[in-house]
């Protein structure tokens, strides 16, 4: 890989937090949670949208092993603060049974403006997700990248999907998140750009009109970072186990890598519509991994193994410069055993069996989250 790109990793999750005792979110914490937590972590913590939510990031890393130690010590950490205030982070992107009237904006003008704007929109909005930063700095290569990588977006987050329930329904999904995302504005798949300047002069039309401040309004699912020389990735759910997040994290940085060694070679993915993308997009979301995806080369539906052990072919050489095979073929682990999503749906049904009610058996899936959400991270 002589000649390539550092591709600089950074990580950020946010997670609920939850009172042990009712196992539903703490809708109004105690601020001193968050003081102690920041006292501890400084500025890799933050609040959230709402307050029952805190955020979590990485510094920039060089190595998985890297952002590995830090996302561990993260959830962890996160994990004893909120135990000495009866509290608990679950690492999913829907909470299986709260009701979204009851949350509370977190008291930050930025917040408040959001709420205001978006209304019912925003109230709605009790959801996590997990973002993941590649470093590339040249702008005209972060776009052309991004438009390439987007082809791939569906395929990560069939690896990522958490929130299979909304307000004590399944949902029948296995991203639900997407779907109370989908109806804010300037969200899904981006277009694809000819250039940096012609994204930039999209960006400048909305902040001319007073629509957007800045291009962070931008809530696609992959972007350029508005405050960090990145390409963002936003599709996927938050990861309840940790060694699922960093196979996510290291199969969109190969991949990445990938697509730049192409383009060394004068090669290049090809750049499909996003009425295409979009379709895997769905599937993704509806499905996770068990109806496959669209190879549009070929014209038709490809089981996700099949579709994974592709990927892991490309990126290989890739995983191995950076010292990351391992977690890239997690990938397999997941399929084998599920997502999170797929495993939440599990502890219900079995909780069902063993003659629980419909709350216990939804308790019971907070309970397997608040576990699984710390556990690997010791």
């Amino acid at each position: 890989m002589a000649g390539a790109l550092p591709f600089t990793l950074g990580i950020e999750e946010e997670y609920f937090l939850v009172d042990r005792q009712s196992r539903d979110l703490k809708i109004d914490p105690p601020p001193a949670m968050m003081e102690r937590a920041q006292s501890l972590l400084r500025d890799q913590v933050a609040p959230e949208f709402l307050k029952c939510q805190i955020e979590v990031g990485t510094t920039v890393c060089t190595s998985l092993a890297e952002a590995r130690a830090q996302l561990a010590l993260l959830r962890r950490t996160i994990a004893a603060v909120a135990a000495e205030f009866g509290l608990a982070p679950i690492a999913a992107s829907t909470h299986p049974f709260a009701q979204w009237e009851s949350t509370q904006p977190t008291d930050k003008a930025r917040y408040a403006a959001i709420a205001q704007d978006l209304q019912v929109v925003g109230r709605r909005l009790v959801i996590c997700g997990m973002h993941v930063h590649v470093g590339i700095p040249d702008d005209e290569l972060r776009i052309d990248l991004m438009n390439q990588v987007r082809y791939f977006l569906p395929h990560l987050l069939m690896l990522a999907t958490s929130s299979p329930f909304w307000r004590g329904a399944d949902t029948g999904l296995k991203s639900y998140r997407l779907s109370i995302f989908r109806e804010l504005p300037r969200t899904g798949l981006p277009e694809a750009f000819e250039s940096f300047g012609e994204y930039k002069r999209h960006v400048d039309v909305l902040v001319k009109a007073g629509l957007v401040e800045d291009a962070t309004k931008l809530w696609w699912d992959i972007r350029p970072s508005a405050r960090f020389p990145t390409v963002e990735m936003r599709i996927a759910d938050v990861c309840t186990r940790l060694e699922d997040a960093l196979a996510v994290a290291a199969i969109y940085r190969c991949i990445l890598s990938m697509l730049h060694r192409l383009r060394r070679a004068n090669q290049r993915w090809r750049v499909y519509a996003r009425m295409l993308i979009e379709e895997n997009r769905w599937r993704a979301q509806r499905y996770g991994f068990e109806r496959g995806l669209v190879d549009f080369g070929k014209g038709k539906v490809e089981p996700a193994l099949g579709l994974v052990e592709e990927i892991l072919a490309l990126v290989r050489e890739d995983a191995e410069a950076f010292g990351c095979v391992a977690e890239v073929e997690h990938a397999r682990a997941i399929l084998a055993r599920g997502t999170s999503a797929d495993r939440q749906r599990g502890v219900l049904l079995e909780a069902l069996a063993a003659g629980a009610d419909r709350t216990e058996a939804l308790r019971a899936v907070v309970d397997w989250l608040i576990a699984e959400t710390v556990a690997g991270t010791a």
